[in-house]
């Protein structure tokens, strides 16, 4: 049986040839935590706001299998193993990540404090607390000036959970992540890993430019977006002046934070946080 589920294990974290070459790494994915969880069999990290990535032993793959380019050099020591982890600049620092991997021709100045924040080894046997071991030897033998692991440690209580939130929060972080010292490598969604931030956040398209009133006339003052369910609501908070000149385009992927639903299922208090993809269909 160990060896059945080792292999099925082993499968979904293959990269899925999805058509004209291109792949798409099964990583596993995030539930939201929820306060019945039992955080003894759990190991918590920072919540980085960076890019996914997969390495594949050879290159960096983007959540939907793009090959992420990198300036040369950038990759160097990393080791032939497939690594899961997250590109990141910095706290505050997405909108300029993003500039430095949207560029056709990387720029090696743009990427000079980018690092991979590696937090798995996909391909790995056993439950992630013999994975930790292992990542954390594998990256000791193999430093890299790009190459950084992802710090765990433990909380016994929920109150450290929060105390450990809030300082991160305070000091510019997203949240926290929690991966279950127990669990094999899924490449799925499940409660082996999950996101605890001190709001929600969502992702919809933009389907239109609102015009804007008073201060804003002749900006953009609000975007109409759609949710996956298909519902519609305007975002009109949470934007700079110089995003409102050159707002998200229609079509585009934005993420948004909010506290709860209304009665109709709409976002509440939704805030604009950035674009996360400029072209059509929904990041998964």
């Amino acid at each position: 049986m160990y060896f059945v589920v080792t292999v099925i294990v082993v499968f979904l974290t293959v990269a899925a040839t999805v058509g004209h070459g291109k792949t798409t790494p099964a990583l596993m994915l995030a539930n939201v935590y929820q306060d019945d969880v039992d955080l003894t069999d759990y190991w918590v990290s920072e919540k980085f706001d960076g890019v996914r990535a997969y390495w594949d032993g050879e290159r960096l793959v983007s959540r939907n299998g793009n090959v992420i380019r990198t300036p040369p050099g950038f990759t160097e020591g990393f080791p032939d193993q497939p690594l899961d982890g997250e590109l990141w600049r910095g706290r505050g620092t997405f909108a300029r990540l993003m500039g430095a991997l949207r560029r056709t021709e990387p720029q090696p100045d743009q990427w000079e404090n980018i690092y991979y924040m590696v937090f798995d080894l996909p391909r790995a046997e056993g439950p992630f607390d013999r994975r930790l071991r292992e990542l954390r030897a594998l990256l000791k033998a193999h430093p890299a000036p790009h190459l950084k692991p992802v710090p765990q440690q433990r909380v016994a209580t929920r109150s450290q959970l929060m105390a450990r939130l809030d300082q991160v929060v305070a000091a510019g972080g997203e949240g926290l992540m929690l991966h279950r010292g127990s669990a094999p490598y899924r490449g799925y969604r499940s409660d082996d890993l999950l996101k605890l931030k001190p709001y929600r956040d969502a992702e919809g398209r933009v389907v239109a430019h609102l015009p804007g009133e008073g201060r804003l006339e002749g900006m953009m003052g609000a975007l109409l977006v759609e949710t996956p369910a298909g519902q519609h609501f305007r975002l009109g908070t949470g934007f700079s002046d110089a995003e409102r000149e050159n707002p998200p385009p229609i079509g585009s992927i934005v993420t948004y934070q909010f506290h709860g639903h209304t009665k109709n299922g709409l976002p509440r208090f939704a805030s604009y946080l950035r674009t996360r993809s400029r072209g059509p269909g929904y990041v998964r």
